[in-house]
């Protein structure tokens, strides 16, 4: 997973109304509950046997090795409200769009004469629904960091230094050295 859809997925984590699970034997039984009652499954899942998944739905085994507190915590991360999940990537992508802040380096193509050496710049800006939706589609489709940060710069040279084209025509971005990206929906 890269930085961009860590972002994406900590900004949908944001929007959570319940915290999750805490202990790691509830952690557990909520994931056998995703899976049907497979402990097999979740033991698939989480690189365990079955009977460490049985051990810890059961109580027996209350305090996990730190990889696998972190799998496990990760797993349920995953799974946790996937209608509030859902509804407010929905919103995001249709009413309200999302906000990018980011420190990178920001290179530009433009007409000779101008200053077009690549600096790094810190930028909080809001982005329109219509990139919300692209930046969803490539994600569920699998798409690499590579295309999300491509979207992301498209709607930064479009909206913040092109000012949705009441500037700078023919100007083109170039988005490279991320040292951060957070993302929220707005």
């Amino acid at each position: 997973m890269g930085i961009f859809s860590e972002s994406l997925d900590k900004a949908t984590q944001a929007a959570f109304t319940r915290p999750i699970p805490k202990g790691a034997p509830a952690r557990m039984r909520f994931l056998v509950r995703v899976e049907k009652g497979s402990t097999k499954a979740v033991a698939r899942r989480l690189g365990i046997s079955q009977r460490t998944v049985e051990r810890y739905v059961t109580g027996q085994f209350q305090h996990p090795r730190k990889d696998l507190a972190d799998r496990l915590e990760a797993e349920v991360r995953k799974e946790w409200q996937p209608r509030v999940r859902e509804r407010a990537r929905k919103q995001a992508a249709t009413t309200t769009g999302i906000v990018i802040e980011t420190r990178a380096r920001f290179g530009f193509t433009a007409a000779p004469g101008s200053t077009d050496d690549a600096r790094v710049r810190r930028i909080t800006q809001h982005l329109p629904p219509e990139y919300a939706a692209r930046l969803f589609e490539a994600e569920t489709a699998g798409e690499a960091d590579a295309r999300l940060r491509d979207i992301v710069a498209e709607g930064l040279q479009e909206v913040y230094f092109k000012d949705d084209g009441r500037r700078a025509d023919g100007l083109g971005v170039e988005f490279t050295d991320v040292d951060y990206v957070e993302m929220d929906y707005s």
